[in-house]
């Protein structure tokens, strides 16, 4: 299920990158929040994944890098969620999943369910290692596959979804 979807490829140096990575950071602002009225809902669906995993694989991954960068620390200060020792990882595993994702559409040029599943595989992955590296801790990993397995079926399928209706 391979689908032609216009992607794009932003540099730092356009107003666009900016103001598409404001326009992400407070989608992440709302959806969490919407999350967060079902019990666990922002462990379990993870829902600033989601968006940076939308935003990066549809116009790059340096426009995903900022909102993933931006997100957490912006979520912080505004609902004080996540707790401040966590924003430093949660940032760290974003940028990986922007990084993958907008390397992934940048150089296949389409997506397929295929291309999102591995994208979120190797983020979950690299960025599991690399909080377990930071943390010294290997619960948290963990707990993205064994509590956040509905979050990873949101990034696939609801990632697939979402470009499937900006198809143009």
């Amino acid at each position: 299920m391979t689908t032609n979807v216009k992607l794009y490829s932003f540099n730092y140096s356009e107003a666009k990158t900016y103001l598409w990575a404001i326009i992400f950071v407070a989608a992440n602002m709302v959806l969490p929040q919407l999350f967060h009225l079902i019990p666990q809902g922002g462990i379990m669906f993870a829902p600033l994944s989601f968006v940076i995993l939308v935003g990066a694989y549809k116009l790059g991954w340096k426009t995903g890098l900022l909102a993933a960068l931006a997100s957490p620390v912006v979520n912080h200060f505004v609902w004080g969620m996540p707790a401040w020792g966590v924003v430093p990882v949660m940032a760290l595993k974003l940028a990986i999943l922007a990084l993958a994702a907008g390397l992934t559409a940048q150089y296949f040029k389409r997506v397929n369910l295929l291309l999102l599943i591995g994208v979120v595989l190797v983020a979950e992955l690299v960025g599991g290692l690399s909080e377990w590296a930071l943390t010294g801790g290997i619960t948290a990993t963990v707990a993205d596959f064994t509590i956040g397995w509905p979050g990873l079926l949101l990034q696939v399928f609801g990632t697939w979804g979402v470009l499937q209706l900006l198809k143009k």
